[in-house]
Parts: structure tokens; sequence; C-alpha cells
């Protein structure tokens, strides 16, 4: 009851109270400045303060804290509030209870919490410090490293909040890479690679790592595989290179390949091709990188049998005769490859021992192609036989006998056998042994002479030793009738006997019975005995008297006159004649009138230069003396007081050259491959031969103004020709030996023999000590070589001169050679070499510079 009435009562004074005390404070207000609140005795005053506890508060990041406020008024007495709470300054969230949660930041916030109320704002600073460690982050990572090298690790520690948060780590190394010290400096190892999260720094069991990255060392090797590799020829492969530092840890690099060795060759991508010589080649594939190389043995091995060669071949051989045959196998490279072949003959031919390869030729001559195998599996290699007949034991010529008209041309041919009637390839020589004409002595032409008649067994033909004959008869053939008188001069009603004469092509008599005619006037005939007799009228009828044999006729001309004819001219013939010393030739006279008719005489002969000879005085046979000459008007036909004469020129005695040549000597070049000519102002004043080869070249601007023929029939014989020519003079005995270079010496004929090479270095003379027929030979061993010229003196001649040389010839610049070159192989003339003579060459080529000239001697 009581409380209920204080309670009753204190509300009822409660309003007036309050105005009382708002006097009072608005009085104190203006008269005082402290202890002014006014308030009664048990209620407090009017909120003057407001403090805020605690404060200031120091929390770890997210802690909380219950902040308080409380209010008094100026008395210091408490003062109910209900602050409303809020943040100034930051460091975290209040909630309207005054709960406080520290944010993540740390920090002093000062005044930050502030509580507000009845117009009084108090405030609380808060210290926010961090939290426990939660994370800890270890830098630098990743770290790349080079070996040996050294990187300070550093730690730092962090809350939740990510603050840091001071803390002593304990450094290790977990995944290797390196060594750590205490104090963080961490040491790279020698082993290259990454090292992921190998540094870790820890703290009450958090731990922060870091990753590291060892780089290798320099380069200090390079290893090329595969080392080593076999290949065989033509195959490739890729090779590699792998290059280490000093530790063994591998360094990259791009390389350069190269083939040091041979062996084949590389690309640049390391891919190495084998060549086509077998072989070890080491060290040949090369790497290089920097100044650091690496390389690898290859060996190159042959590859599969591919072909089989056979040698010799072709050969030829006499039957029964034998022969060894090799084989040899090479890859599709070439390369050799041992092998043991089977051997057989496949083709006849003969005969062959399957192992040792020996060949027997058989009975049968003939050409075996491919008859001799080798072979290994499927590979074979084959040669070819020619089986000849053995030696030459008869000799047939034909034809035998040849009939031949007078001029009249046969080729003769000769066959050779052995003994068992096999044909024997030979080359016979031709010679005429008992008159009837003259023969080619390498072709076997003969042509007829002028004398008509048999001429047995004058064919002779020698190959190998062996000698055949045949008989040749030489007919004549009609082709002129001469009748003579003609022209003629009959008095009218006179008679005149006429003689018809016969003659061949060559002017030989020819033996007919002529029919006789008149066929133009003039008189008649006895048409068997040829005797005319002449009408009365006078007059010349031309070709009237007619001889006929056959189909060939002859004509004379009369003239029929009342006027006896006299003796005007006599006309001598031959006029010229020419012959040689010693000799004889038939003279004849034809006398002529006035009006050029035959008047017929009975001349009386002589010869004026008693030098030129004698003459028969009744026949007009001449013959002549012994010295050669020109001698003019020299015979004379003599009728009363009227003369004829005739020239007469008498020559030496005609002397066979030392060798024959034929129709080759009109070559001034000869040679079996080939004729060159370097430039301009290259004349051969000649033919030029060329066989079996036919190759002509630098013509022109080189000039030939002969013929040319290559590799036909024509140069096939004169190579024949030749042949005959070197082996005669190879013949030749020799005289003198030459010691010394011939030039600055003079040389009488003879023969010279030299074991090698003769020097023309100089001038040398060749003497013919009067003898235009006089010959000289010089037989080189080997080679004819000059630097100088050659000079004639006395009679030589250019054409008598022989250098037969057992290999080549080159006549030096500018040399002025003499003679007939004869050479095994191949001669040269060099720039403005000039030759009176022959460059015959039998195996070889002839070769000609600039300026060079070649005269027939």
């Amino acid at each position: 009851m009581t409380s209920l009435m204080k309670g009753r009562v204190g509300k009822a004074l409660a309003p007036r109270a309050r105005i009382a005390r708002v006097i009072v404070a608005a009085a104190c207000a203006g008269l005082f400045t402290t202890a002014c609140d006014v308030h009664g005795i048990s209620d407090p005053g009017t909120l003057s303060a407001i403090v805020i506890s605690p404060n200031p508060q120091t929390l770890a990041v997210n802690a909380t804290q219950q902040f308080t406020a409380v209010g008094t008024d100026f008395s210091g007495a408490k003062v109910a509030i209900s602050p409303v709470w809020t943040i100034a300054t930051g460091g975290g969230t209040i909630g309207t209870s005054g709960m406080f949660t520290a944010g993540t930041a740390t920090g002093t916030f000062t005044a930050t919490v502030t509580a507000t109320s009845g117009g009084r704002t108090a405030t609380a600073t808060v210290i926010v410090t961090p939290g426990p460690l939660a994370t800890i982050v270890v830098t630098p990572n990743p770290a790349t490293l080079a070996i040996g090298a050294a990187q300070q690790y550093v730690a730092v520690g962090k809350d939740a909040g990510g603050n840091v948060v001071p803390f002593t780590p304990t450094w290790s190394v977990v995944a290797n890479g390196g060594t750590i010290s205490a104090a963080g400096l961490f040491t790279a190892g020698s082993v290259a690679g990454t090292f992921a999260n190998t540094v870790q720094a820890s703290s009450l069991g958090i731990k922060g790592t870091a990753t590291v990255t060892v780089t290798p060392g320099a380069l200090a090797t390079i290893a090329v595989t595969p080392n080593p590799i076999a290949l065989n020829v033509g195959l490739a492969q890729q090779f590699t290179a792998v290059g280490k530092d000093a530790n063994g840890n591998v360094v990259a690099l791009t390389p350069v390949w190269s083939v040091a060795a041979g062996g084949g060759a590389i690309a640049t991508s390391g891919v190495f091709t084998a060549g086509t010589v077998p072989g070890t080649y080491t060290n040949t594939v090369v790497a290089t990188s920097g100044g650091i190389s690496g390389s690898a043995t290859v060996v190159v091995t042959a590859g599969a049998l591919a072909t089989i060669t056979v040698s010799p071949n072709p050969v030829s051989l006499q039957v029964g005769a034998a022969q060894q045959f090799t084989a040899v196998g090479t890859d599709a490279a070439g390369n050799i490859i041992p092998i043991t072949p089977v051997w057989a003959a496949v083709a006849s031919g003969g005969s062959i021992d399957l192992s040792s390869g020996v060949f027997t030729a058989g009975n049968t001559p003939g050409t075996y192609t491919n008859t001799v195998r080798a072979s290994v599996g499927t590979v074979a290699g084959f040669a070819t036989v020619s089986v000849t007949p053995g030696g030459v034991s008869s000799l047939t010529v034909t034809p035998n006998p040849a009939t031949v008209q007078t001029a009249g041309t046969v080729t003769f041919s000769a066959t050779a056998k052995d003994a068992g009637g096999n044909v024997v390839p030979s080359t016979p020589v031709w010679a005429v042994v008992n008159g009837g004409g003259t023969i080619n002595a390498n072709s076997g032409a003969f042509v007829a002479g002028t004398t008509a008649g048999t001429f047995a067994n004058t064919i002779k033909a020698t190959a190998n030793g062996i000698s055949s004959f045949a008989t040749v008869v030489v007919t004549p053939v009609l082709t002129t009738i001469v009748v003579a008188p003609n022209p003629v001069i009959v008095l009218a009603n006179g008679t005149q006997q006429f003689a018809a004469t016969g003659r061949d092509a060559s002017g030989n008599t020819f033996s007919i019975t002529p029919v006789w005619a008149v066929v133009n006037g003039g008189g008649t005939i006895d048409p068997n005995t040829g005797l005319f007799t002449a009408g009365n009228t006078p007059g010349t009828f031309t070709g009237t008297v007619r001889a006929t044999s056959g189909s060939t006729a002859g004509f004379a001309t009369v003239t029929v006159t009342n006027v006896v004819p006299t003796l005007a001219t006599i006309t001598v013939t031959p006029n010229p004649a020419s012959l040689a010393i010693n000799t004889t030739q038939q003279f004849n006279a034809v006398g002529r009138d006035g009006n050029g008719n035959i008047f017929v005489i009975t001349p009386v002969w002589s010869v004026v230069n008693a030098a030129a000879g004698t003459i028969n005085p009744a026949t007009g046979l001449f013959t002549a003396g012994g010295a050669a000459g020109s001698y003019p008007a020299t015979v004379k036909a003599t009728v009363g007081l009227i003369s004829g004469t005739a020239d007469v020129t008498e020559t030496a005695v005609a002397v066979a050259p030392l060798i024959d040549l034929g129709q080759a000597a009109l070559n001034g070049i000869m040679a079996a491959t080939a004729v060159t000519c370097a430039g301009p102002l290259g004349t051969i004043n000649a033919n030029v031969s060329i066989s079996p080869g036919g190759a002509l070249s630098g013509f022109p601007p080189c000039v030939i103004t002969g013929a040319q023929h290559l590799a036909d029939a024509t140069a096939a014989n004169d190579q024949i020709a030749l042949t005959s020519a070197y082996n005669q003079l190879a013949a030749q005995p020799c005289g003198t030996t030459i010691t010394a270079d011939l030039g600055g010496t003079t040389v009488l004929p003879g023969v010279y023999c030299a074991g090698t090479t003769i020097g023309v270095t100089g001038t040398l003379t060749l003497n013919g000590n009067g003898n235009s027929n006089a010959n000289f030979v010089f037989k080189a061993g080997t080679g004819l070589t000059t630097a100088g010229n050659v000079v004639l003196i006395n009679g030589a001649q250019a054409k008598n001169v022989y250098w037969l040389v057992g290999s080549s010839a080159t006549l030096g610049t500018g040399s002025q050679f003499q003679g007939n070159i004869i050479t095994l192989t191949s001669i040269t003339m060099v720039d403005n070499a000039t030759l009176i003579g022959r460059a015959l060459a039998r195996q070889g080529a002839v070769t000609l510079g600039t300026g060079n000239v070649i005269t027939l001697p």
C-alpha cells in the first residue's frame, strides 16, 4: 500500500519536479559554471555525459567486445540511457546492443566506437591486432636458377584476414633441387629440373612453399646417336644430337649438321644419306653448337648384288683354245661385291669349267653371243665368244682363171682356210708375177695391160706365209678400125690398095677381116681385098671407102684427079715422144701433097742429135741413149728434099718408193679415231682419211683441199695400206743407233734407231749425197718430239724420209718438218708447225693447233 502510494505520488510530482529542474538548470546555466544540477534528493539529474567502456580496447581481428555506455548528469549521477551505437572510423562493426566485432584490418581506430543518446555522444578507441598465423607465403615463387646459384627466400606470415603476422620460419628443402640455410638462403644443386614446392617455410604447423627450376649449365658435350651405324649404300638414317652440361644435364640445342670424313651427305634436319662408296667413315657425322661438337661413325656397306660383269667380253679364240673368264659382282652403285659364281656355256661355242670359269673353244667357228654365263642366284652376267679358225694352211684365189679385156678391171679375192677347212680371216698381199697388168697390193684390184694373151699364174696372193696363184687371160676388144691411106689422091681410072687395122681401147692391134665398100662415090672397091678403082669424075669423096667388122667401121677419103700429085710435107709421129733412157720407140711418117692428101712415101730415118740415141733408117725404130734430157727435132724422116722431125724427151728409170702406200699416198693426214684443228690458217693440201672412226672437227675454219674419207671403204683400205707400211718400216734392219738429240747434226741416207724417244732440237740436215732416190728411215721406240727444223740437201727428197714412232709424235711450235710421220698412236702439231710430208696415225688421233700447213712431198 505504501509502495503503491509512493509510486502515485512520484508520478504526480514528477512533471512538476522536471519543470523545477529545468528552471533551476537554466538559472544555473546563466549564473554558475559548475554544480548547478538541481534535482531531487532521489532522482538523477539531466544527462550530461556518456562514458563508453572499455576504452581503449585491443582486439584481435574478428574478435568481439561488448561495449557499454553509462550516462551521468552534472553531479555524476548515473542517468539511464539507451544509446545508439555507431562506428565512426572503422575497425569493425557494432550491433544495437553495443556488441562490437573487430574487422580484418589491423590498426588503431581512434574514437571509432560511438554511443549517442539525448544529444550526448561518447567514443571509444579500438586497437585491432592481427589474428593467429593462418598462411605463409614464400617468395620468390617460382624461381629459376642455374646450377650452383644462390637465392635468398623470404617468408611472410598472415592471419586469416591477410594481415602480416610476424613469425620466425623454419626453412627446409622437401623435394630436392638444392639446399637452404636457416636464414632462407637457397643454393641450387647439380641436377637440372623443376622441383615443385621444394623450398618450405613452416611455423606452428603452418607451411608455405616455393617451386625452383634449376637450369643446366653451359653446353659441355654433344652426343650423336646412333653411333656407330651401318648403312647400305643409298640408305638414309635420322641422327639426333643431345647436349649436356658438365654435370650431365641435358642442354637444349639446335645443332648444325655436317659430314667431316665422307661417306654420304646430311641434311640440316640430321637425315644422313649413305654414299655409293663402302667403307668405315670414322666420326664423319658431326653435330656442332657454338664451339662444341659431337660425332658419329658410319659404316657404309655394299648393297645387294645387282650386276655381274664377265670379262674379257667379247673375246676371240681359235678353235680348241682356252680362255680364263672372271666375274665381278657389283651393287646398284657399282661397288664390288665378292661372289662365287656358277659358270655355264649357254649358247654353245665350247665348254666351260663350272667352278673355275676356264672356257675351251669348240671346233665350229662362229660368234656365240652371250654364251659364257656367270650367275649367283637370279643375277647373271654374260660374255660373247667368237670362235675363229686355226692358222692358215691353204689360200684360194678367185676368179681363176680370170678373163678380162685389155685395160679392163677385175678384183681378185683370196680365201684362207685352216687344216679343217674353216675360213680364216686374212689380209693377203697381192702381186703380179708373170705380167698381164697391175694389181693393188692391198685390195686385189687388177687392171689388165694393153697386151692380150694368157698370163699363167700371174696373180699371187700371200697371207701368213702361204701363197696362191691365179691365171689371167687378157682379150682384146675391137673399138676402132683405121683405114689407110687416108686421105689419098688417086688418078682417074687408077687403083689404090686400102688396108684396115683393128685396134682395142688401148690402141693394140686387133685382128680383123674387114668387109669393104664405097659409100660416097668416087669409084669401086673389091669387098674382100680392099682394092679401090677410081672413076672418071674428078673430085673429093669424103669418107667414101669403108671397112667394116661387126658393128665397127672405119673410113677413108679419096680425091680423084687427072693431075699427078707431088709430095709437099712429111709428118712424124709421135711428136713429142717421151720415153725412158735405153728404151725404144717406133716412129711413123705420113706424106701429104699440097692439098693435104696423103702421099704414099718410103722415108729414110735419121737422128739429128746423136746424144739422143739411134734409129733404124728403114723402119723408124728409135733406141734412146743413156742420158736423160730433151732433144728437140732430133728424129728425122726424109724423102728427097722433103723432111719431117719429132722432139724426144728421155727420162731416167723411175725407182719404186721404199714403202708403197698405194692410194693412201694421196692422204696428208690419216687417223684411226679423229682429226681436229684448233684455229684458222690451218691448211691440209691433200686428202684426209679416218677409219674406223670418223670424227672431223675444226674444218672450217681450217681447210682441206683434197677429198675426205670418213669411216668409208676407201678409209678402211687406206688403214690396211698404212698397217702394211708400218710393218715394213719396222722390219727395216737398224744401221745406226741414236744416242743423242738429232738437232744440229747432218746425216746420210740409212736406217737410224732409238729405243725410246727421238728428239729434234735445232736443225737436222739430211744429205742425199747426190742421189734423189736416197732413203732416210728414223725408228723411235716410243715418241718423236721436235723443237726444230728438217733441211734437205744434195738431192734428198721429203717423199723418201720416214719417221716410224712406236707411240706418239709432237711437232713443236713453229717447227718446219719434212718426211712421212707414221705413228702407232697419235700425232700432235703445235701452233704454226708445218709439214712437207704426211701425218699418219694408226690407232689414235691427229690434233692440229693454229696455222698448221701440211703439203704432200
